[in-house]
């Protein structure tokens, strides 16, 4: 199983985004107090309990609880802030990004499985 980091630091968001020059990151961004988020926080989490391969870092922040971090990350990447929300970032920059109900355990296979591009 792959690891989740939650991120509650903007220290924490710069080490993670300065990691991407190695590997990539996907970062969720999460909502505790949405229904929709809470579905795509368990089609996430089902994913990435599932991910054998290493090939990419995972990261959660918690958009209420983490405010400052979840701002910080739509301002440096230059991505519009949704909830819920994945943000693939490599090399310090937004990749592709989505939000809601595309969150799922298929759409994340088709966009980072084994055979699939990441850039």
């Amino acid at each position: 199983m792959a690891a989740l980091q939650q991120l509650t630091s903007l220290e924490q968001w710069k080490e993670a985004l300065d990691r991407t020059s190695n590997k990539p990151l996907l970062v969720f961004k999460h909502s505790t107090s949405c229904s929709v988020s809470a579905g795509a926080h368990e089609e996430a989490t089902h994913y990435i309990q599932d991910d054998q391969t290493g090939d990419v870092d995972y990261a959660i922040v918690h958009v209420i609880e983490d405010r400052p971090v979840s701002n910080e990350i739509a301002e440096r990447l230059g991505v519009k802030h949704a909830s819920p929300q994945i943000i693939l970032v490599k090399d310090g920059e937004a990749v592709w990004d989505t939000s809601h109900w595309r969150i799922t355990y298929d759409f994340l296979s088709e966009k980072l499985g084994p055979s699939a591009s990441h850039s």
